[in-house]
């Protein structure tokens, strides 16, 4: 075959393909519209979506509203908070300041913050605060913190003396927890080492550079132009947000977005602009549980949409707020979702998207649960409640989401309303239904010991440690409340 011959068919077949693929685009972006019309109707989703395949965005849209007292519709480019997306932000920070050498991954906290504790500090390497394996105790995990504390402002310093210096959980290096502590000391550490404020770095170093013109730092005082507002599912009804003072997420959540603004930044993440290729490749090596710094990187399992692509991706949730975003890397496909009314489910959303990328039919969005039982809960009681699921699950089974989740959520806003006995009723109806996991035993274990059930507190707690000897808060609890 002459070589004229050759690249006559090449062409061809090149432009064969490029059609077969533009004409595949709208087929796509339709079935997503239509699932994603579907979690909107059913299942609580308010917010946006971008879908891009092999680098090209094929579909971005908004549902429901951005502002529900003034009927403002959610569009592409409407901003939302972002919570822990926000750590990867965080990550390329520090690796580009590892690139400069003002920074270097085996060092220890105390190199860098010398008014942090030395007997603790001595002991963490920066390498541990990026993969969550510290021990350093997560300020988000006292249940005061939200309650006494998430209200008030603090200078960066203050924050980490005061609530980011506990006692070690565990030798640094040896387990996994997650930990916004260990990603607040990190922004200190950036603000330290450059003499410059974390939201400065963040502009220089990131967002100006990539165009990203719609992300910044969430300040509440800030006239910030379609800027979405925060809601939550109350038992009966949805609420508007608790005020959260956004210095406290600080470099562990304090970011806003858009969906078209990660599209750049995941464009970006397939160059060198920000960083070497060697280097950057340490943000995407998973350690423990599959995390590498500031990104959950695993394989997408067998029988799911696109198994066998690796998946780099991470979650978010702060007030009012969920998002997702996921990027398999293998196809350069990007998937982010955004919601300002939190409960639908954005990962079952992601995996019905891959589900139309890779050829397959979604999966039926299934109702949640939490508000058909919240509204039940509160005119009729507990019991009604916990007798409507039994009859739903009977008769109406292929609907709803009958997995631990809702009804762990559905316990957890009782129980931060002091409706103590109803949250012990549903916890233990997910126990009954989930017995082979050790969070639903932790759930129920957290109700007894609130209700001041200490010995029901006590087995409970030792029966979630025993499904699960990873949990370490039945752990910790169990040493609080057992005999010394």
């Amino acid at each position: 075959m002459n070589k004229l011959i050759l690249r006559a068919l090449l062409l061809t077949l090149l432009l064969q393909s490029s059609s077969a693929y533009a004409a595949d685009t709208p087929d796509k972006a339709a079935k997503i519209d239509g699932l994603m019309l579907q979690y909107a109707n059913c299942c609580l989703f308010t917010g946006t979506v971008l879908v891009s395949d092999h680098d090209k965005v094929i579909f971005k849209k908004g549902y429901g509203l951005a502002n529900r007292e003034w009927n403002i519709p959610n569009t592409p480019d409407v901003k939302f908070r972002l919570g822990s997306i926000t750590k990867q932000f965080t990550s390329m920070l520090i690796i580009q300041q590892v690139a400069k050498g003002t920074i270097k991954l085996d060092g220890h906290l105390s190199d860098y913050l010398p008014y942090y504790r030395k007997d603790t500090g001595s002991k963490v390497a920066i390498t541990q605060l990026l993969s969550h394996t510290s021990g350093i105790p997560s300020y988000t995990d006292d249940p005061k913190f939200f309650a006494d504390v998430s209200r008030n402002y603090y200078a960066v310093d203050d924050f980490v003396k005061k609530f980011c210096g506990g006692d070690l959980e565990f030798e640094p290096g040896r387990k996994f927890h997650y930990d916004n502590s260990g990603f607040f000391i990190l922004g200190a550490i950036l603000e330290h080492v450059t003499g410059k404020t974390y939201e400065a770095l963040l502009k220089e170093n990131i967002l100006v550079p990539l165009g990203m013109n719609d992300t910044g730092y969430d300040h509440h005082s800030d006239i910030l132009p379609k800027r979405a507002s925060g809601y939550e599912q109350e038992l009966a009804e949805v609420v508007n947000a608790p005020y959260l003072e956004m210095a406290l997420p600080f470099a562990a959540g304090s970011l806003y977005s858009t969906v078209e603004d990660l599209y750049r930044w995941d464009q970006a993440l397939y160059t060198e602009k920000l960083v070497s290729n060697d280097l950057k490749q340490k943000l995407f090596t998973p350690n423990l549980e599959h995390y590498g710094y500031g990104w959950d990187i695993r394989s997408v399992a067998a029988g799911e949409p696109g198994a066998g692509q690796t998946m780099i991706s991470h979650g978010g949730g702060i007030n009012g707020f969920n998002t997702l975003e996921q990027r398999l890397v293998g196809d350069h496909d990007l998937i982010v979702i955004f919601n300002n009314t939190p409960g639908a489910n954005l990962g079952e959303m992601a995996k019905g998207i891959r589900a139309i990328l890779y050829g397959q039919e979604p999966a039926k969005p299934k109702r949640s649960l939490v508000h058909d039982l919240g509204v039940t809960v509160v005119t009729r009681g507990a019991d009604a409640a916990v007798a409507q699921y039994r009859e739903l699950k009977r008769t109406n089974a292929q609907d709803y989401d009958f997995t631990e989740g809702p009804l762990n959520r559905l316990g957890y806003m009782l129980l931060e309303k002091s409706r103590n006995a109803d949250a012990i009723a549903i916890f233990k109806l997910n126990v009954e239904e989930h017995p082979k996991s050790g969070n639903v035993y932790d759930s129920l274990a957290e109700a007894y010991a609130k209700d001041g059930q200490k010995q029901q507190a006590i087995a409970n707690y030792r029966k979630s440690l025993e499904l699960d000897p990873k949990n370490q808060n039945a752990a910790s609890k169990l040493k609080e409340l057992e005999p010394k």
